[in-house]
């Protein structure tokens, strides 16, 4: 059976549809370049609604396993490959990625031409698109708001003694829980609705999470954010990391398609060492609108100059644009868990700026 990519420029793709095709689906087309990685991609909240392209030709050879899921659920809304494989190769495998996308109703296209998709993109940038049975698909208003979609409801702890750290929801995924929980710590999740709640809670430290979207969306909380962060030494990861820049002063903006990928290089300033990171944003922070600002650019993407996290002049506040928790991805960055938390430990202030 045909099916359709249709993109809102008028550029249409043709593929191989899958069996719950049935229901056209719209979303944000966007284009993920890591050879591996697939499962936490598609369970990624950062993604939610979106519709990714796998540039890689070959997915799903090593099939979906019970470890790898950054959310309890699929969270994008379609993916487009040029080859999805029907028998996974890999001990830890317990089904397909195909079994895994029909099981949650999740469409999804086969033997389409994913870097002709990849080139549209990058030439016309990130825009809305849908997948569907027709080439004439109308496309809908769009939903804004996206954390709210993702972000819980209620407080939740995990860990039972060490440091405590609040992990601000915008959209979190598993493994800054587990980068947290593997280093002893003790982790209240609160949803970033309830930025209130943290003078209730006194933690030792907050870390801000990643999240979809627009992170002018958090525009109604920053005020509190503010006052949090001059508070409680703070670790920002995309998402999070945009929100402190918002909080301080500066300024967002949209790049043309994104960041998205398991192997993009950044320049740590401070050591003046290059590592590769693993990276999902469309929002990036305006380097001029730092001035003025406390906050200082620590690393910067090498291949477009773009900043890639911040560190605060005189306050024990560092955040990241890219993914240290490494999944998907290079484990390079990981480091800056163990960096943060040591500081935290010191109740350093300027050292980390040095």
């Amino acid at each position: 059976m045909k099916g359709y990519l249709c993109l809102q420029d008028g550029t249409t793709f043709e593929g191989k549809a899958s069996r719950h095709f049935d229901r056209n689906v719209q979303g944000e087309v966007v284009f993920f370049t890591g050879m591996t990685g697939y499962q936490e991609v598609l369970t990624d909240p950062s993604y939610k609604g979106q519709i990714v392209v796998f540039t890689y030709p070959l997915i799903g050879n090593y099939g979906i396993n019970d470890e790898d899921g950054e959310s309890e659920e699929i969270q994008v809304s379609g993916v487009v490959m040029y080859q999805c494989t029907d028998v996974p190769s890999h001990f830890q495998a317990r089904k397909s990625l195909g079994t895994y996308l029909n099981e949650q109703n999740i469409p999804y296209m086969t033997e389409v031409d994913t870097r002709e998709v990849t080139k549209a993109i990058r030439a016309e940038g990130t825009q809305q698109a849908a997948l569907s049975r027709g080439t004439d698909y109308l496309f809908q208003p769009t939903k804004g708001h996206q954390i709210q979609q993702v972000s819980g409801e209620k407080i939740e702890t995990y860990g039972e003694a060490g440091m405590h750290v609040a992990l601000i929801d915008f959209g979190w995924k598993k493994s800054i829980l587990n980068a947290l929980l593997e280093r002893g710590v003790r982790v209240s999740v609160l949803p970033f609705s309830k930025v209130e709640m943290l003078d209730t809670l006194q933690p030792d430290a907050i870390v801000l999470s990643n999240g979809p979207g627009d992170p002018k969306d958090t525009v109604d909380v920053l005020p509190l954010l503010k006052k949090a962060l001059e508070k409680f030494p703070t670790f920002g990861i995309c998402m999070g990391h945009q929100v402190i820049a918002l909080a301080f002063g500066g300024d967002t903006t949209k790049l043309t398609f994104g960041h998205r990928g398991a192997n993009h290089p950044v320049k740590d300033v401070v050591s003046g060492k290059v590592f590769l990171s693993s990276q999902n944003h469309n929002y990036v922070v305006k380097e001029d609108s730092l001035n003025g600002t406390p906050l200082v650019t620590r690393f910067y993407n090498v291949n477009d100059g773009s900043i890639e996290g911040l560190m605060h002049d005189s306050k024990l506040i560092m955040s990241a644009q890219f993914h240290p928790e490494a999944h998907p991805g290079p484990k390079d960055a990981e480091w800056l868990f163990d960096n943060f938390l040591t500081l935290v430990k010191n109740k350093g202030v300027k050292t980390h700026v040095s």
